[in-house]
């Protein structure tokens, strides 16, 4: 029986997808690589993230676009990313030869998602739970990828640069621009200044 660990990455951005991880690991795993995602540098971050794909014994991706999060909020998409994630988990888990089975999940924050097995969420998680923290790196370095590719396909909103964030660059570029496609419209770019007010 086994522990998983979930987190999210996305959050804070004004544009682009939530992403979630779900990680289980074994007891071998090298432990002193994992941290909270937020306190690797990208080269650490990408160190553990090639440990953990080739080394945990089961780990899934999940996902929640801009339009859901516009939708059913940002702590609603946050939460189906990790359901998503913890599907895939298992889906992976079922393919495979392995019999692992998963006996207890903890997420990282005040809210936990819907799973088939127990969940509990412990504030900074991701700075207290290997597994939470493998999954903080994992979200965290899948979202970064996808804003880069992002990046290629709307060059003039340097999505490779601030990853969807609010800095100051990319509020400059939502005015100048209009929002993207994958702009969270229901996100405020600043004081009283909603997305909706520059479609």
């Amino acid at each position: 029986m086994m522990r998983c660990g979930l987190d999210e990455a996305g959050r804070g951005p004004l544009a682009g997808p939530v992403c979630a991880a779900a990680v289980i690991l074994n007891e071998d795993f090298p432990f002193e690589v994992l941290n909270d995602s937020k306190k690797l540098s990208e080269k650490k971050r990408e160190e553990a993230r090639k440990l953990i794909v080739t080394q945990a014994l089961a780990w899934g991706i999940g996902w929640a676009s801009a339009a859901e999060i516009d939708t059913i909020n940002i702590l609603q998409a946050s939460l189906l990313a990790m359901e998503r994630a913890y599907d895939v988990m298992i889906s992976t888990l079922k393919k495979s030869d392995r019999a692992i089975l998963c006996s207890e999940a903890v997420v990282d924050g005040l809210y936990a998602p819907h799973l088939p097995v127990p969940c509990k969420a412990i504030v900074k998680a991701d700075a207290l739970v290997p597994e939470v923290m493998a999954a903080s790196i994992l979200a965290k370095t899948a979202r970064d990828r996808m804003m880069e590719r992002y990046g290629w396909i709307y060059p003039e909103y340097g999505y490779e640069q601030h990853k969807g964030y609010p800095t100051k660059l990319h509020r400059a570029r939502i005015v100048l621009y209009g929002p993207s496609p994958i702009q969270r419209m229901s996100f405020s770019i600043g004081p009283e200044q909603s997305l909706f007010l520059l479609s």
